[in-house]
């Protein structure tokens, strides 16, 4: 399966989240492009099978600005045919605890992808507990 990783990380942990994701996937088989929001065009998203999506949750709940072009996009597309996932890490201290999971999960279904999976949210967690569920997650993606 031909899958696209399109991620945007603050401190590193939504990039280690996709760096794992990706070289799980690549372990069972699938040919795996990993990109930051900041450096794709979302045309490009109808050339992979399969798209996943890695974001923090900004203040209140909200999506990152680096995100939000890419997303905005995102709400313009088709992806009918398109499965998917979302990613990401969160602090449940926050009332909306990884909220652009959510966001992001629910506009990809608006825009007609199958959702594979319910999405990954990390709660402060070491590397290692991080990278764990990452290959959990992966393996939920390969069908």
């Amino acid at each position: 399966m031909n899958t696209i990783i399109v991620y945007t990380s603050m401190t590193g942990t939504t990039e280690l989240m996709a760096t794992t994701i990706a070289k799980e996937l690549i372990k069972l088989g699938e040919t795996v492009d990993q990109k930051d929001a900041m450096e794709i065009f979302v045309e490009e998203l109808k050339s992979y099978d399969k798209i996943l999506i890695g974001s923090y949750t900004w203040g209140d709940g909200e999506l990152p600005d680096e995100l939000l072009d890419f997303y905005n996009e995102v709400k313009n597309t088709d992806l009918t045919g398109k499965t998917g996932a979302v990613f990401g890490p969160g602090d449940s201290c926050y009332e909306h605890f990884a909220r652009a999971v959510d966001i992001l999960e629910q506009t990809l279904k608006s825009r007609g992808c199958e959702i594979i999976t319910d999405g990954l949210k990390v709660d402060r967690e070491s590397d290692e507990q991080i990278k764990s569920k990452c290959r959990i997650f992966s393996n939920k993606l390969v069908i």
